[in-house]
């Protein structure tokens, strides 16, 4: 029963992309499977998951959050081309339960067409306008759908100040439907041991898939410059193979000291962990970001960051970080530098970057996707 003069607003029910939980996770999948948790776990939500993968159709209750229903998964290819220029295949023949939704939120660039649901998508950046020789042929398909999605109704959810401006900008989208809500902080877990992998002794780390648009050679060339002069430190770069990775490859061969340099592959999020604790600096050479989860974590984790000030990164760290220009080897190496060699501004930037960390939670995130939920919902 409801006491008289309190306002009782039913759950909204959300209909949510959970495709990138498939597979390996990576930053999609983290901001989808931190929002999810987030999400469930509040009295004014009622989530239901559904993924565009016809081959992980069998995966995708194992993979959701408890409490939150399973929806089907259908074929992505043929329904992008057709959701590009078509309202055909709206959600509510996508979600495997009776129940209309409020809200239809594509996690990833692209949103169903709803017959009564209203939509939001999440535009995690535009490399696919901005940068598109950096792009795979399926990200090269994102404008379009974005497109197509403002026209028709949807608001935009963004990760950062800096990508919401973007999307207004590149699409004349209406700011009062775009919305920048940021991540959380990656969940914290526990390392298997808490000294440095075998092998290693003080390294620099960057992780991440790797892609051209993470701009790994210039670390590759910045550490070269710096491990000649400093005969125990080593480069580790952890994360798995994307698309364009040959140029990482090329570089290691060239560089003096490529027997120093390690690439592990895809890491376990325990591993992760176990790298970072150990790390001297986390590296992000990226050339353009909409938000940064690596250095979000390291700063968490208590370790100090070297990042290029590319996109939405200075938006994340503020003066938690070292950051240098895009592209610059040698002002890299000179950030690197500063930070190795002086224990008093790594001690300074650990602070820093532990405060800093504290303001980008999943509480936080889901809040204002609720409040965006029910804005999108009113309207």
């Amino acid at each position: 029963m409801v006491s008289p003069g309190v306002v009782y607003r039913a759950p909204v029910r959300i209909a949510l992309d959970a495709t990138a939980l498939l597979g390996p996770v990576a930053g999609v999948g983290a901001f989808t499977a931190g929002a999810l948790e987030a999400l469930v776990a509040r009295d004014d939500t009622s989530m239901y998951g559904y993924a565009l993968s016809w081959r992980g159709r069998s995966l995708l209750r194992e993979v959701l959050p408890v409490g939150v229903t399973s929806g089907w998964s259908v074929p992505a290819a043929p329904l992008l081309r057709l959701w590009a220029h078509s309202d055909l295949v709206p959600v509510e023949w996508i979600m495997d339960n009776d129940e209309p939704m409020d809200i239809v939120h594509g996690t990833n660039f692209v949103v169903p067409p709803a017959r009564r649901a209203s939509r939001v998508v999440t535009v995690h950046d535009l490399t696919c306008v901005r940068y598109p020789e950096l792009c795979t042929p399926t990200s090269l398909r994102y404008p379009a759908l974005i497109r197509r999605a403002l026209q028709t109704g949807a608001w935009v959810h963004t990760p950062s100040a800096f990508v919401a401006g973007e999307v207004c900008e590149a699409f004349g989208a209406d700011p009062d439907r775009v919305r920048a809500v940021a991540h959380g902080q990656p969940p914290t877990v526990a390392a298997p041991v808490a000294v440095p992998p075998r092998g290693l002794s003080r390294y620099v780390l960057a992780v991440g898939t790797v892609e051209p648009r993470k701009d790994l050679p210039v670390l590759v060339r910045a550490f070269d410059q710096l491990a000649g002069d400093r005969s125990d430190l080593r480069l580790v770069i952890a994360g798995s193979d994307g698309w364009g990775a040959d140029a990482l490859t090329a570089a290691i061969a060239e560089a003096r000291h490529g027997d120093r340099i390690t690439r592990t592959g895809y890491v376990d999020d325990a591993t992760r962990r176990q790298l970072l604790e150990g790390a001297a600096v986390l590296a992000f050479p990226s050339r353009y970001e909409g938000f940064g989860l690596p250095p979000l974590e390291a700063m968490a984790a208590g370790v100090p960051v070297v990042a290029t000030a590319a996109g939405a990164i200075p938006e994340v760290c503020g003066d938690a970080a070292v950051l240098t220009p895009v592209g610059d080897v040698d002002a890299f190496a000179a950030g690197l530098a500063a930070v190795l060699d002086s224990p008093e501004r790594a001690s300074a930037l650990v602070v820093a970057g532990r405060v800093r960390s504290t303001s980008f939670t999943w509480e936080r995130c889901a809040q204002g996707l609720v409040d965006l939920y029910r804005d999108a919902a009113g309207g």
